[in-house]
């Protein structure tokens, strides 16, 4: 459904995020980016959505190589820090712009049931970050789109907001959606991803199963998930 064929991109002044990175998702899957911070998987997740450009690569939605404009269109991006997301001053203003009346129901109905429970009128700063991020996920949502893509979702969340969010993500797997996370903290994900791809430097390491990708997670400086660990890989600082 979406492929990267080596992309790159070079930010002003030399800075290269991606050097051929490449790696493909099914239809309907739940996939995973790992990797450090900085290794790549904020600046592969806004080139999918269309929102930088690459110097060299395709990107391929649904078969076919994509311009970002197309890619706008079929893509909805949540980023880490939802106040960079929300323009409305109220929920209703942020919730319905570029929305008609007729959307009004379907837009509260579908809010509500992600768990949202503020007022229409209420002021998007006196909302809880997981709030901010709900109202984020209902706007995406909204649109329908043929991809979703989260950056580091589980971020400043509590524990009932982490066992939401995977219940959110786990349901829209179910719904057919198909659904990238970028994420260096793979606790959240390990058991409900169908596909991990294993971030370094901008490029590829590994791209699989969890069987396949989480015993090359250490020597990249990714800390594999506990349950995974226990009989497996220990910590640089560990010994058996």
């Amino acid at each position: 459904m979406i492929k990267l064929d080596t992309l790159s991109h070079t930010y002003p002044g030399g800075i290269h995020a991606l050097r051929g990175l490449s790696f493909d998702v099914p239809a309907g899957a739940l996939a995973c980016i790992a990797g450090v911070n900085g290794c790549g998987k904020s600046t592969a997740l806004t080139a999918i959505a269309g929102i930088v450009p690459t110097d060299e690569g395709d990107i391929f939605v649904n078969g076919t190589a994509t311009e970002p404009e197309e890619r706008r269109h079929a893509c909805r991006l949540l980023m880490q820090n939802p106040d960079m997301q929300l323009i409305g001053a109220t929920v209703e203003e942020d919730l319905m712009l570029g929305r008609g009346e007729s959307e009004r129901g379907a837009a509260w109905k579908l809010l509500h049931s992600l768990g949202f429970d503020a007022a229409p009128d209420r002021p998007v700063h006196t909302l809880s970050w997981g709030m901010k991020r709900k109202l984020c996920l209902a706007s995406a949502l909204m649109d329908v789109p043929d991809a979703l893509l989260l950056d580091e979702p589980f971020s400043g969340l509590d524990y009932p907001g982490i066992v939401e969010m995977r219940m959110l993500l786990s349901k829209n797997r179910d719904n057919g959606l198909t659904q990238i996370v970028a994420a260096h903290d793979l606790e959240c994900v390990a058991d409900i991803a169908d596909i991990f791809v294993l971030v370094s430097e901008g490029r590829t390491v590994v791209s699989g199963s969890a069987e396949e990708v989480f015993d090359r997670l250490v020597e990249h400086g990714v800390r594999p998930p506990c349950s995974w660990r226990s009989d497996r890989v220990l910590e640089p600082w560990e010994s058996r």
